[in-house]
């Protein structure tokens, strides 16, 4: 009986203790997962895809993709996000950073995201370390990938297999779009509306900047009062370099501080062919059958001169 109730009381105390730890584990928030939280479908009907909600800054990407593929195929489709290396973005703790990317690729539906034991090798060493996931259990034609390392992974190679109409009877051999997001560096707002640290912030407003303290985690307060006498204060969050000083005049909504923002979203579109074989067995049979009549024509050709210079001869 005593070993019962040690055993009860152990399990007890575990079940407590475990519960203790889950309540205060924080919520992971990173791209992706803002947008999977909040959106059911990544891409608006005015074409904007959700990333662009948050990553204000506007940045170039590239997409490659084969023109057209054979069905039940794995091929990649490859989304550059290039930038400098050399710049650093703000952390979250407001030091400085190296830039993180990340990408999205809406595939037509019935594309998805290869099986492992279907990926060539050559991709799989392309994408060591790197975790490809669908966008969610509905919209598995989308793929999303990232926060990673920036400066060994410029270019995302998503690996994807084509669908099988014969089948599949929603699937049809047509020419279909492909929608692709990539981003780098941090965003500029929650999806809550407020501000994350990688920002200007401005005056709120307009009047003389009377004091700038520094507080113990290394952020900014600025005083500004106004010809009324109203005070305000404002804080900018550390690691952010001022672009004003006590006793400088401001105007609502000027800038206090440098933007700190290196990084930015972009998107592309491309299109893809799902290309069936017999057409192009036909295709081929087709230019063997025009290859063999210009061999033809020629032979008959030649064969016409030596009769006419036989004809001269005579």
């Amino acid at each position: 009986m005593k070993i019962n109730k040690f055993i009860i009381n152990l399990l007890f105390n575990i079940t407590i203790f475990g519960l203790f730890l889950g309540l205060n584990i924080h919520n992971s928030n990173a791209y992706p997962v803002f947008a999977q939280q909040n959106y059911s479908n990544p891409r608006a009907a005015n074409g904007k895809l959700a990333c662009a909600n948050c990553h204000l800054n506007q940045k170039a990407i590239e997409i490659e993709a084969p023109q057209a593929v054979l069905p039940n195929s794995v091929f990649e489709v490859v989304i550059k996000v290039h930038y400098d290396t050399t710049k650093k973005q703000i952390g979250a703790t407001g030091k400085p950073a190296d830039l993180n990317v990340g990408g999205i690729l809406i595939l037509p539906k019935g594309f998805k995201l290869a099986p492992k034991n279907q990926i060539p090798a050559e991709i799989k060493a392309k994408n060591k370390g790197v975790f490809y996931s669908p966008y969610s259990t509905e919209l598995d034609n989308i793929l999303v990938v990232g926060p990673i390392a920036g400066k060994t992974h410029q270019e995302l190679t998503f690996p994807v297999i084509s669908p099988d109409p014969d089948k599949n009877s929603n699937v049809k051999y047509l020419n279909y779009p492909l929608y692709a997001g990539g981003n780098r560096g941090r965003g500029q707002v929650y999806p809550t509306g407020e501000k994350s640290n990688v920002n200007t912030f401005g005056a709120i407003q307009t009047g003389q900047i009377t004091e700038i303290t520094t507080g113990e985690k290394g952020q900014s307060t600025v005083n500004i009062i106004n010809v009324n006498g109203t005070k305000t204060s404002q804080i900018i969050p550390a690691g952010l370099r001022l672009t004003v000083k006590a006793g400088d005049i401001v105007k609502t909504e000027q800038s206090l501080n440098v933007d700190p923002n290196a990084g930015g979203f972009g998107q592309e579109e491309s299109e893809i062919v799902l290309q069936n074989p017999l057409r192009i067995i036909g295709y081929l049979a087709f230019c063997f059958c025009v290859l063999l009549t210009q061999v033809f024509l020629i032979l008959k050709k030649k064969q016409f001169e030596k009769l006419q210079a036989a004809e001269l001869n005579f």
